[in-house]
């Protein structure tokens, strides 16, 4: 298949899956190497098109529905009670960052959509050498979520703080951490 054509097939691919996909997976597909994909990849962002890279693969960012970053605290126990209250009420977890006075901003992207991927994430956690990010903050973190709706938020903000998983801000801590219009507000 012609490159160009290749390249237009995984934007279109990316725009249906409701899920990551990986670049083994789609180089599988297209009978070429994960090299040549992740070179799609790179040239399909150059040519204006947003697309994350997450560890569970390629996204295309959602559009439409609405964005909150909320802050929260709980025990490494609570992490998969903090993200199934989420999912279930229909968000998305987008990712997870601390705001540190020393470093600023530290984020990992999560993407968690589902009960299975709250399972792959914990797992990875406990086999790896790796730590919560929240640890490094004694426990406080952020979550960057999507849903549907402003009023799915307002049910996931009331689950949260009912569970008591929200955290208020400090006044050293800056509303908007990404310094652009429209981030989402913070709760």
């Amino acid at each position: 298949m012609e490159s160009s054509k290749r390249r237009i097939r995984i934007e279109k691919i990316l725009e249906e899956s409701t899920s990551p996909i990986s670049a083994s997976r789609l180089a599988q597909a297209f009978g070429v190497s994960r090299q040549v994909i992740v070179q799609d990849v790179a040239i399909i962002r150059a040519s204006g098109k947003t697309i994350i890279s997450t560890t569970k693969g390629y996204v295309l960012p959602d559009r439409g529905g609405a964005t909150r970053v909320f802050k929260v605290i709980h025990t490494d126990e609570d992490t998969r009670e903090e993200l199934t209250t989420i999912v279930d009420l229909g968000g998305i977890v987008e990712d997870v960052f601390v705001y540190h006075r020393v470093y600023g901003v530290i984020q990992g992207r999560l993407s968690i959509r589902s009960r299975r991927d709250i399972d792959t994430y914990i797992h990875e956690i406990e086999s790896g050498m790796s730590r919560l990010l929240k640890n490094t903050t004694s426990g406080y973190h952020y979550h960057t979520v999507k849903a549907d709706s402003e009023a799915t938020l307002d049910a996931i903000q009331a689950a949260l703080q009912q569970h008591g998983f929200l955290a208020k801000l400090q006044d050293y801590e800056p509303v908007d951490f990404w310094n652009r219009e429209g981030s989402g507000q913070v709760s």
